[in-house]
C-alpha cells in the first residue's frame, strides 16, 4: 500500500514508524501510580493519534520527520507527566541519534524532575529498559551506553544552560516560565541535529505576555487555519470562552481523558466547590477547563467592595470582640493595623488604620505623592514625623486603639514586627494573644476565600476609608498549584498592606468561630454577658 501523502506532495505519513513509537509504551512502559499501577501503558486514543503523527510524518524531499515543535494544551490529570515522560525515553532509546541529548526542562529544577523520577521509575519496572539504561539518580541522568545519548534534568533556575547540542527537549508546564530565555536557549542548541523535536506541555495561564501565550495563539493561528507553519503541531485541549463552564459536555470537551485519567465525579465535585467559593472558580475554569484566567489581575471586585461600604462608626463598637492584623512596613513605607469585628450574620466589619512616615511622601512618584498627601489630608492615613517607622510610637498608638475594645489575638508578620510586638508586650498584651502568622497559603487561604464570599453576600463591612479602598483595588492574587490563593505583593501594582493585615486579622476570627456568641446588640448601644 502506497504510504499517505499530503496534497502538496511534500509529506507522506510512515504507518510502520508511527506504529514503532506507539508500540513502544505497552512493550517497554508500565504504570507507576494509581489503580493501573504495573499495568501496560497503553495510550489514550488521543495520546495514541498524537504520537502516531509526531513521528509518523515525514518529509518527502529527505525521510526526516516533519514536525520539530509540538505544542500540547490539556488540563491537569489528564495523564500528560506520565505520557511526557515516555516520550522522553523513546527519544533517548530509540531515535537512533549518536550522543543524543533529551532535556527534560522546566521553570524549576523541582517541576523538571516530576517528569524524570516518572522515567526513571518506568526504566526500574521494565527488565529491558533497565539494562539497556543506565539511571544516574543523584545527578538527575539517564544514559543509554550504546549510543552515549543521555537525558537530563534542565532548568530556568540553572546555571551554565549554553553549549549544548539538544535532539530532543520535554518542557514541562510552560505557562510557568517567566520568559522564554530557557524555551530559546534550548531551541537554538538543536541546529546541528537533523531532526530535533521539542515538546512544550503545559495547562493554562494567565500572563498574556508570556512566551506560552505566544505559543498559544501561534497554534490557535495554525487550527483555525490563518497562519502555516509546517514543522509546528498544534493541539490545544480547551474550553472556549463562551463555553458553559457548569456542563459536563464542556468538560468532556476540555478533558480527553475522562472517564480513564480524571473521572466525571471529580469534575463535578471541583465545579461544584467553584459554585461555592466564588475565588475557585477562575482555579477550576484554569486547571480543569484549560481556560486562560485574569488570576493575576485584582482579586477582589470593587463594585462588591464599593457595595459593602456602611455608615459605621468605631465608636459603636466599643467592648465588642475582636480580632486584629498587624503589616508592619520597611522602616520607610506605610504600616497597617487592622480591627476585625464579627457580625451576628456570619460576616465581619473591618477599621484599618495606617501610618507612613512624612518624609517618605516627598520620595514617591509624583501621582503616588498626590495619593497619599489626599489621604492624609481627610485623615484615613496618618502621617508621622521623620524619614523612618517609629516602633515605639506605632506600638503605643496600637495599644491606644484597642484599649477601648475586647482583643482576643493579633497577629503579625514574624519578618519585621518583633520590634513592635515587644514593646506590645511591655505595654501589657499578654503574650498569648499576639501571635505569629507566617505569609504562607496556609495563613491566608482560607481568609481570603471567606471575605471574597462575604463580599458576594454583603456581609462585609468597611467605613469607607480610602486607603483602605486603594489597597484593594492594589490587590492581587497568587495561587498554588492545589488551588490556595494569598496575596502577591510583589505582583500588586501598588500597596496592599492594609489588606494583609486585614486577613491576619480575618484568619483569626475565623480560627475561633467569627464568634459572637458573647454579645448581644440592645439598641444602638452594645450589651456584654
Amino acid at each position: 500500500m502506497k504510504p499517505k501523502k499530503t496534497p502538496d506532495g511534500k509529506f507522506y505519513y510512515d504507518a510502520e514508524e508511527a506504529k514503532r513509537a506507539v508500540d513502544f509504551f505497552p512493550l517497554f512502559l508500565r504504570h507507576l501510580k494509581g489503580g493501573m499501577a504495573g499495568q501496560k501503558f497503553k495510550l489514550l486514543p488521543w495520546q495514541e493519534k498524537i504520537t502516531a503523527d509526531i513521528f509518523g510524518w515525514k518529509q518527502v524531499s529527505n525521510g526526516r520527520r516533519k514536525y520539530r515543535t509540538v505544542f500540547i494544551a490539556v488540563p491537569r490529570k489528564n495523564g500528560k507527566s506520565t505520557w511526557l515522560a515516555g516520550l522522553g525515553l523513546y527519544m533517548l532509546s530509540c531515535d537512533a541519534e549518536e550522543s543524543g541529548e533529551v532535556y527534560g526542562a522546566a521553570y524549576s529544577r523541582d517541576q523538571a524532575s516530576i517528569i524524570y523520577d516518572i522515567a526513571t521509575g518506568m526504566v526500574e519496572a521494565d527488565p529491558i529498559m533497565s539494562k539497556k539504561l543506565l539511571v544516574r539518580k543523584h545527578a538527575k541522568r539517564i544514559a543509554d551506553l550504546k549510543t552515549k545519548s543521555v537525558y537530563r534534568v534542565i532548568s530556568a533556575d540553572s546555571e551554565g544552560a549554553h553549549g549544548f547540542n539538544a535532539s530532543a527537549i520535554l518542557f514541562d508546564e510552560v505557562h510557568t516560565q517567566k520568559d522564554r530565555d530557557l524555551w530559546d536557549v534550548l531551541e537554538t542548541s538543536t541546529g546541528a541535529r537533523t531532526q530535533p523535536l521539542t515538546i512544550g506541555i503545559t495547562t493554562a495561564g494567565h500572563d498574556r505576555s508570556s512566551l506560552c501565550w505566544d505559543l498559544w495563539m501561534k497554534a490557535r493561528a495554525i487550527i483555525d487555519g490563518n497562519l502555516e507553519d509546517d514543522s509546528f503541531y498544534p493541539v490545544l485541549y480547551a474550553a472556549e470562552i463562551e463555553d458553559d463552564w457548569q456542563d459536563p459536555e464542556v468538560w468532556a470537551k476540555a478533558n480527553p481523558s475522562i472517564g480513564c485519567g480524571i473521572s466525571l465525579e471529580y469534575l463535578q465535585q471541583q465545579c461544584d466547590r467553584a459554585k461555592q467559593e466564588p475565588a475557585f472558580e477562575n482555579t477550576f475554569r484554569r486547571l480543569h477547563l484549560n481556560q486562560w484566567t485574569e488570576q493575576e489581575s485584582r482579586i477582589i471586585q470593587m463594585h462588591d467592595w464599593d457595595a459593602c461600604q456602611r455608615d459605621i462608626d468605631i465608636q459603636n463598637y466599643a467592648g465588642r470582640p475582636c480580632y486584629a492584623g498587624l503589616d508592619l512596613s520597611t522602616t520607610r513605607d506605610v504600616t497597617a493595623f487592622s480591627l476585625v469585628f464579627p457580625e451576628e450574620d456570619g460576616g465581619c466589619a473591618i477599621f484599618p488604620y495606617f501610618w507612613i512616615p512624612k518624609d517618605n511622601i516627598d520620595k514617591r512618584a509624583e501621582k503616588d505623592k498626590r495619593i497619599v498627601r489626599a489621604f492624609a489630608v481627610k485623615g484615613h492615613v496618618e502621617v508621622t514625623d521623620g524619614n523612618e517607622v517609629d516602633n515605639a510610637y506605632i506600638a503605643s498608638r496600637i495599644a491606644e486603639i484597642t484599649e477601648e475594645f475586647d482583643l482576643r489575638m493579633i497577629g503579625f508578620d514574624p519578618w519585621n514586627a518583633t520590634g513592635v510586638t515587644q514593646r506590645l508586650k511591655e505595654l501589657g498584651l499578654p503574650d498569648q494573644i499576639i501571635v505569629s502568622m507566617p505569609q504562607t497559603f496556609s495563613t491566608y487561604n482560607e481568609p481570603i476565600k471567606q471575605w471574597i464570599t462575604m463580599l458576594g453576600n454583603k456581609k462585609f463591612r468597611h467605613d469607607g476609608n480610602l486607603v483602605f479602598r486603594w489597597m484593594a483595588s492594589n490587590a492581587v492574587g497568587k495561587e498554588d498549584a492545589n488551588g490556595n490563593l494569598r496575596f502577591d505583593k510583589g505582583s500588586s501594582a501598588e500597596k496592599i498592606d492594609g489588606m494583609t493585615a486585614s486577613a491576619m486579622g480575618l484568619a483569626l476570627a475565623i480560627r475561633n468561630g467569627l464568634d459572637v456568641s458573647v454579645y448581644s446588640k440592645s439598641g444602638s448601644g452594645v450589651v456584654l454577658f
